[in-house]
Formats: structure tokens, C-alpha cells, sequence
């Protein structure tokens, strides 16, 4: 298992405060660009990287601990695979992030103790809201495609936005039944697990479709879905970005769906780690930024 590449980072970062992000692959993230287009319109003295860190052994573990003992090092953004496993290796994890058991975000204190937090529920919630200005949350039941660290993130919102029935769709069931144990509220409202092999018809009546697999991600299996039984008024989210009109939207776009796509969600999940990395307050979501990040994509 190969090392994390720290002096490339370090080199990099040129001694200004830095943060990076952390996933396996990395090369498709666009989140440097994100926090470098922040970075120069503020013009904040700091630097944003890439650290491709490989799952299953040390090198998470010691990833958290360069940060701890390197001063310039402001945090590091997590994704795939490593939001769930990072819970167990910091040494305090903000109540948000631990209700939804997936950390997003890590920010080092002055001591140089980590914390771990979650802004996806954040970058969620305020990308749907923003994209899709008439979906109202309590009048139709939301279905959600998977069940990982996205997926927790994105249940957690919707319950917290007061969607009246979440139904959870994983290939794996008892994971989506083991979720659906940990977020239904305590009001009567239903977190209710439908079988992938009937994925299409949960799809009636519903007023949201999200999907948070990496199915339709480009170098990934497609996402086979039919829409026919999906009312023509339902928002359809899917927070895969690249491509960033994946055959799910193409598709729910051609039958006049509302969609909103995954860029935006990266776009306002970035904003409370910006600010707590390099101070301030939160940078906005501008159109500017979004075609900056959407050009990059070829979009």
C-alpha cells in the first residue's frame, strides 16, 4: 500500500495555511477548484490540494495525524470511501456528524486536536432548495437511492426538512434497514425499505427522487431506473457530478421532471469548511463560481 503523498502537499501549499481533500481516486474532484476560485476572489494568503489516500488500512489514520502535527494544515474534506471509517480516528465529532454517522469535513483546532463534521446535509438541502424552488417537503414522500455516507446525509436533511415518508432503496437491504432504524423520528413518520428489484414502482406518488449511488458516475455501472411510474412533478436530484447531466436527469428532463444536479451540492457543501479554514464568513454560490466548476467538468 503506497504512502499519502505529503511533500508533494506541502510542497504545494508553498508554507500558506492549507487544506486538501482526501478520497480514493481523487483526480476527479473538482473541490480544488471550488476553494481556489474562493480563495483568489477573497484573496485569502492559503492553498487547496488533492491527497489521494487508499481505504482499508493506515493511511487514513495517518493522514489525520500529519494534520495534527503540521501547523499550516487547516483540515481536509473527506469523500469516497472514507467518510464513515474517518468517525473512529478523530479525536471529537461535532453532534451533527455523529446523527448522521459520516464525516465530510475536518478542521484542526489551534491544539491540534481534529474535529469531525458533516456540511453534506448543509450542501444537500440548500443546492434543493435553491435548484428546485417549488418542491415543498411535507406534501409527498421522497425516495433515496442508496445508503452510504451520502445517503446519511441526505436522510437526515429530508427528515429534518419534514418530508412525511422517506423510502430507502439500497442492493443491500439490511444496510437501508439499519438506516431506516437509525433516522425515523419519533413523530410518526415513516422511514419505510423497499426492495432494489422493486425500486420502480416506490417511485409512485412521490414528490422527490434522490439518487446518492455512484451508479450513472462516469467509469461506473449505469443506474438502471425506469421513470414511468414517477409523476411528471417530482423533483428529481441526483448528486453525482460528473457527468453532470447523468442519464437519470437526461431522462427525467425528456418527461418534464424538475431536476437538480450534483454540482450545486458540492458548490454550498464547501462553504462552512471555507470559513472555518480560512475564516471569514461563508462565501456565497454564485452563477460566476457555478460556471467556473461547470466549464471544468465540460459542461
Amino acid at each position: 500500500m503506497a504512502s499519502p503523498d505529503f511533500p508533494s502537499l506541502l510542497s504545494s501549499s508553498a508554507r500558506r495555511p492549507f487544506a486538501f481533500i482526501v478520497a480514493w481516486p481523487v483526480a476527479h474532484s473538482r473541490s480544488p477548484l471550488l476553494h481556489g476560485y474562493w480563495l483568489k476572489r477573497r484573496k485569502v494568503e492559503g492553498y487547496y490540494g488533492r491527497l489521494a489516500v487508499e481505504p482499508g488500512g493506515t493511511a487514513l489514520r495517518a493522514t489525520f495525524d500529519f494534520i495534527r502535527r503540521t501547523p499550516m494544515a487547516r483540515g481536509c474534506n473527506l469523500t469516497l470511501p472514507h467518510k464513515i471509517e474517518a468517525l473512529g480516528l478523530l479525536d471529537d465529532i461535532a453532534p451533527a456528524a455523529a446523527r448522521i454517522g459520516a464525516v465530510n469535513t475536518v478542521v484542526r483546532r489551534d491544539n491540534g486536536k481534529l474535529e469531525g463534521r458533516n456540511t453534506d446535509a448543509f450542501g444537500f438541502i440548500s443546492a434543493l432548495r435553491a435548484g428546485a424552488r417549488d418542491w415543498q417537503p411535507s406534501t409527498a414522500p421522497a425516495v433515496v437511492l442508496g445508503a452510504g455516507g451520502a445517503a446519511r446525509a441526505v436522510i437526515s436533511a429530508l427528515v429534518d426538512a419534514g418530508v412525511p415518508e422517506v423510502r430507502l432503496i439500497n442492493r443491500t437491504r439490511q444496510t437501508a434497514i439499519d438506516l431506516a432504524v437509525h433516522f425515523t423520528p419519533d413523530d410518526g413518520r415513516t422511514l419505510a425499505v423497499e426492495d432494489w428489484s422493486r425500486r420502480e414502482s416506490a417511485l409512485a406518488d412521490a414528490g422527490l427522487l434522490v439518487n446518492t449511488t455512484s451508479l450513472g458516475m462516469r467509469g461506473q455501472p449505469p443506474l438502471e431506473l425506469a421513470l414511468d411510474r414517477l409523476p411528471s412533478t417530482a423533483v428529481v436530484d441526483d448528486i453525482v457530478y460528473v457527468p453532470l447531466r447523468t442519464d437519470l436527469l437526461a431522462r427525467a428532463q425528456a418527461r418534464g421532471n424538475p431536476t437538480v444536479d450534483g454540482l450545486d451540492m458540492l458548490l454550498h457543501q464547501g462553504r462552512p469548511g471555507f470559513a472555518a479554514w480560512f475564516g471569514g464568513t461563508e462565501p456565497a454560490v454564485t452563477p460566476a463560481l457555478r460556471r467556473a466548476v461547470a466549464s471544468d467538468l465540460g459542461a
